[in-house]
């Protein structure tokens, strides 16, 4: 059974690899900014953390569907798309990417709790049929040690790790040492649900077992 990665992260590829799946992957091709922006504009409202991932996830995934549907009818397996993002409270927390950003931010977020909000797509593909997909939100509450100093704050600013993560921080790596919990599967922490792909895989009528390749 093939698996097809609708993502360019690393830390998605990771997730699967050690869940023993070599997943090929494709770069979706949708501009998230746009798509947010056109959504919320014929809606008249700003999409809550739960829609907006939801939403790109799906356009990702169905971006890179289609487009393999296409060009290989031969295709028979899953493609899987996810979206991340951090609340702090009513504050939505992309990638800070400078360190003044990250700086600032992990000065507010030391001794408090966040939820990581990760949108899932999978979609099951078959030749000669249509593209079929299941959808769902997974979250996660993450907690900060209140006594991460400001010299701890500055040398992982510097690692350069937080600047291009949704909230700036990983629970993998470096940044998993200021981290004092986590709620939920913490996978969804790293990029991507384990255990929501899995019910996904199966809504669709397909074995976890099966996708294991490696």
């Amino acid at each position: 059974m093939r698996v097809c990665l609708a993502s360019t992260s690393p830390a998605r590829l990771m997730l699967l690899r050690q869940a023993g799946i070599e997943p090929e992957a494709r770069a979706p091709q949708v501009d998230e900014e746009a798509v947010i922006a056109e959504t919320e504009a014929a809606e008249g409202r700003t999409l809550p953390a739960t829609e907006h991932v939801l939403l790109l996830a799906r356009r990702k995934a169905a971006d890179v569907a289609r487009r393999l549907h296409e060009e290989d009818p031969a295709f028979d397996g899953f493609v899987i798309g996810g979206d991340s993002m951090f609340a702090l409270g009513d504050e939505i927390l992309g990638k800070p990417y400078t360190p003044e950003a990250a700086t600032v931010r992990w000065h507010s977020m030391r001794g408090q709790t966040g939820v990581l909000h990760s949108g899932h797509s999978v979609f099951r593909l078959s030749p000669g049929q249509e593209p079929r997909e299941a959808f769902d939100v997974a979250e996660a509450a993450v907690s900060f040690a209140a006594d991460v100093d400001d010299d701890e704050i500055a040398a992982y600013v510097g690692s350069g790790e937080p600047l291009h993560v949704a909230g700036a921080f990983t629970v993998d790596s470096l940044g998993g040492a200021f981290i004092e919990r986590v709620e939920g599967d913490p996978s969804t922490v790293v990029g991507m649900s384990l255990s929501t792909v899995r019910r996904l895989v199966r809504e669709l009528g397909g074995s976890w077992p099966s996708l294991w390749n490696r």
